[in-house]
């Protein structure tokens, strides 16, 4: 049998022998379909009573490079044993597969992930009176939006900005480019950055297509970004320790964590392990849109 018609078989146990809520039978759903999906991304074809503990161990590997919170993998990994103690019950599986698998400590919280009230926090504290204020509110807003890199951030191109179809193209790392979801806010402030003060900038040849530049007119540096992003977290005394990377964790865990597929999230990330996975490396556009819509809080 595949592993839907027993997660089938799982949903209809949860609501007629467990009595439980729609929400909690859907928080079980969401946790089982995340292993399923990654076994389809990985193509493992192994069915439910053939999984082994080392499955388990890389799929929570897999999650948790995708920035998944300690406190979600350990609901994710309450929900799969919830699933193989069904199967046991069915006697499906003799031997449960989850039985040695250990949940994070709930105590440790990622280091790098940002509330979204954190965030909000941090775009409200730009100074827009100055003239490199909407410049960076527009940038942290890309950041969050897109989940980009900072390198990416700082060589993204006017030429590559698709705002009818809500996209812009990244180039990523080994010079691979992906099209990737923008939402509505962060086209909003990066048009107004464009057409209010980039304009006024002297533009320094070779720099005529970079968005984002200094006030002399050439590609901001990295360095410049983590200094912009570590000036905000102490204007606003938050304790954390943050960086540009930390918007793009954060832009991660709360997809997830809002219910967004994670072949899709990983596919907007442009992580590596993907690029080795042709099945998936052309998922709908429209798909991925539709996915950072519906799960992006700021969207």
């Amino acid at each position: 049998m595949s592993w839907k018609i027993y997660i089938k078989g799982f949903k209809s146990f949860l609501a007629l022998e467990k009595s439980l809520s729609e929400n909690s039978i859907e928080a079980y759903m969401h946790d089982v379909e995340k292993l399923f999906q990654f076994l389809e991304f990985k193509q493992y074809t192994i069915a439910p009573q053939d999984l082994k503990l080392e499955n388990l161990r890389e799929f929570l590997q897999w999650v948790n490079e995708l920035g998944m919170s300690a406190r979600t993998q350990a609901r994710v990994i309450s929900g799969i044993k919830g699933f193989y103690k069904y199967l046991l019950l069915e006697n499906v599986i003799h031997n449960d597969p989850t039985a040695l698998l250990e949940s994070p400590k709930l105590g440790r919280k990622l280091p790098d992930t940002l509330s979204l009230e954190d965030i909000n926090n941090i775009i409200v504290a730009i100074d827009l009176s100055t003239k490199e204020g909407q410049r960076n509110k527009a940038m942290l807003e890309t950041l969050y939006s897109c989940g980009l890199r900072v390198s990416e951030l700082v060589n993204l191109k006017i030429s590559e900005l698709y705002f009818s179809d809500g996209f812009v193209k990244v180039t990523g790392k080994g010079d691979k480019e992906r099209l990737v979801p923008i939402g509505r806010e962060a086209i909003k402030q990066i048009t107004i950055y464009k057409n209010q003060v980039r304009i006024h900038v002297p533009v320094k040849k070779e720099f005529e297509d970079v968005l984002f530049l200094n006030r002399r007119g050439a590609k901001l540096t990295r360095v410049m970004i983590f200094t912009i992003i570590k000036n905000l977290a102490t204007a606003i005394g938050l304790k954390k320790h943050i960086s540009p990377h930390t918007f793009r964790h954060s832009f991660a865990t709360h997809l997830i964590e809002g219910g967004a597929d994670l072949r899709a999230v990983q596919e907007m990330l442009g992580h590596e392990s993907i690029t080795t996975t042709e099945i998936y490396t052309h998922l709908d556009r429209e798909y991925l849109r539709s996915a950072i819509l519906q799960f992006h809080p700021r969207s």
